[in-house]
């Protein structure tokens, strides 16, 4: 008995160090697997990060564009105006047909954005009411594409009109 005692007690220190030492290694493959290949299927790559826009500068924008504004429900009537974009933040200006410019404040350019603000004039779409307008805009390939929220002066709380607008760079 006094001889397997011993026998026993090393199978037994053996046996735990042989296991303590697999679940070590079964850890370290855990951590090192990922939940995809741990399960055996095919691991889905992450989705790629979209690259961000460039910059814009006002001298990218600097020139005459052919504007078009369509409001994004309801009536699709578009109102079209030249747009007059410098190099710095003055002199911008939209140019309804048959009536005197309007002077566009460039608020920010950040990121890909420019946003602009015009107003109060006269609405091209409601006739007798001034209008205010709000603008963020981005360069698009060759063109300028954005929103713009016009807020209408009226005898009750003003109304709000959402427009998708866009421009071509006249030649």
């Amino acid at each position: 008995m006094r001889g397997r005692i011993p026998s026993l007690l090393a199978l037994a220190a053996l046996a735990g160090c042989s296991s303590k030492d697999r679940s070590t290694s079964d850890t370290a493959a855990a951590v090192s697997a990922t939940p995809e290949s741990a399960a055996g299927t095919m691991a889905t790559p992450a989705p790629a990060t979209p690259a961000a826009a460039a910059p814009i500068s006002l001298g990218a924008v600097a020139g005459r564009w052919d504007m078009r504004a369509v409001p994004e429900s309801g009536d699709t009537t578009a109102t079209t105006y030249v747009m007059t974009a410098t190099a710095d933040s003055t002199g911008w200006m939209m140019a309804f047909p048959d009536r005197a410019p309007v002077k566009v404040r460039i608020v920010s350019v950040a990121g890909d954005s420019i946003v602009a603000e015009a107003g109060p004039y006269a609405s091209v779409r409601r006739r007798g009411v001034q209008v205010t307008t709000h603008s963020v805009m981005r360069m698009q390939g060759d063109r300028i594409v954005g929103r713009t929220v016009a807020h209408y002066k009226t005898s009750g709380p003003d109304s709000v009109l959402q427009l998708r607008t866009e421009g071509t760079r006249r030649p």
